[in-house]
């Protein structure tokens, strides 16, 4: 009896197989979903819009965007963390949800070094440094120099966990200086209050500044990124300025649950570079500002790994705390 239990096992395993192996030679036969784990409307969700439309190109199935908000991409990411790794749930990745959150709550529900398969990076881009036109500072170099002569006499404006926030921790360690920060809800109120001159300067987003720059309601003193960007050629880098080997960047890549099947992952990922690299889509967000590295799923499993390194070492340092 028992080995007749056996026998059956094993032929029903077997049966299996090649199933198994259709499944995903035959893969995607059905809609995928991306969850972006930021509400409707902002650069992440734009990000998640433009890849998902671009894969469904590329894989001849739909890919359908799910929006799950909360806790700077804590819920989304925990939701695609624990969903079937079949292939047919991904999960935008990236710098605040998947490196600054685990240096910020040590009770994270996932972990992004041993909970995705990370595919590729899709873009990066800077945050500018910004101040209102009637500030006196004229360079990155004045401000500091005032901040070190002054300190606790400025203020920022700030969105806790963003990369902007995180920007601004590591530039006042860096050139240690003491400036207060302003915490705001979100970035559209603290735009408005720069506008308005509520508040003096802060880090945001180089697509989000540039209208402002350019019409003259704000001046951008320096972009964090390594080396200038070509939406701010007359605007020095922060390692220009004064501070050597300077670099904060954000960043947003795709991923997949881990324990996806390899060949699926495979498929994936080489669907993913490609649609990046398209003429359409280059010329689409470098128009923004943004930068698409040609990363794949080594290069950009590392990346993620020393951010979530680098940004939880500037988090202890600044001892922010999760309220």
């Amino acid at each position: 009896m028992i080995r007749r239990h056996l026998l059956l096992m094993v032929s029903f395993c077997a049966a299996l197989l090649p199933l198994q192996a259709t499944a995903q030679t035959d893969y995607p036969n059905k809609p995928l979903k991306l969850i972006v784990p930021f509400p409707v409307g902002g650069t992440s969700d734009v990000m998640g819009r433009l890849i998902a439309d671009e894969l469904g190109k590329a894989l001849k199935q739909p890919v359908v965007v799910e929006n799950i908000g909360g806790a700077g991409g804590a819920i989304g990411s925990e939701r695609a963390a624990k969903s079937a790794p079949d292939g047919y749930t991904l999960v935008l990745t990236g710098v605040g949800s998947n490196a600054v959150n685990h240096g910020l709550n040590p009770k994270l529900g996932y972990d992004s070094n041993k909970d995705f398969h990370h595919l590729t990076q899709i873009m990066s881009g800077p945050n500018v440094l910004v101040v209102h036109p009637n500030e006196p500072f004229k360079t990155m170099k004045e401000l500091i120099a005032y901040a070190k002569a002054n300190p606790g006499k400025l203020n920022y404006g700030y969105t806790p966990a963003a990369s902007g926030h995180m920007a601004m921790e590591q530039l006042k360690q860096s050139a240690n200086m003491f400036m207060v920060g302003i915490p705001y809800r979100g970035g559209a109120p603290m735009m408005t209050d720069l506008l308005g001159g509520q508040i003096p300067m802060t880090f945001i987003n180089q697509d989000a500044a540039l209208p402002h720059v350019k019409s003259g309601k704000l001046r951008a003193l320096a972009v964090t990124s390594a080396e200038r960007n070509p939406l701010y050629p007359d605007t020095p880098t922060i390692a220009e300025s004064g501070v050597p080997g300077f670099s904060a960047i954000s960043w947003v890549g795709l991923s997949a649950p881990k324990g996806t099947p390899k060949p699926v992952l495979e498929k994936l990922e080489s669907a993913a570079v490609s649609a990046m690299q398209s003429t359409a889509v280059k010329a689409k967000l470098e128009s923004q500002g943004f930068v698409i590295p040609t990363l794949g799923s080594a290069a950009y499993t590392k990346f993620v790994a020393s951010e979530i390194e680098r940004w939880t070492n500037v988090i202890k340092t600044a001892g922010i705390k999760v309220d």
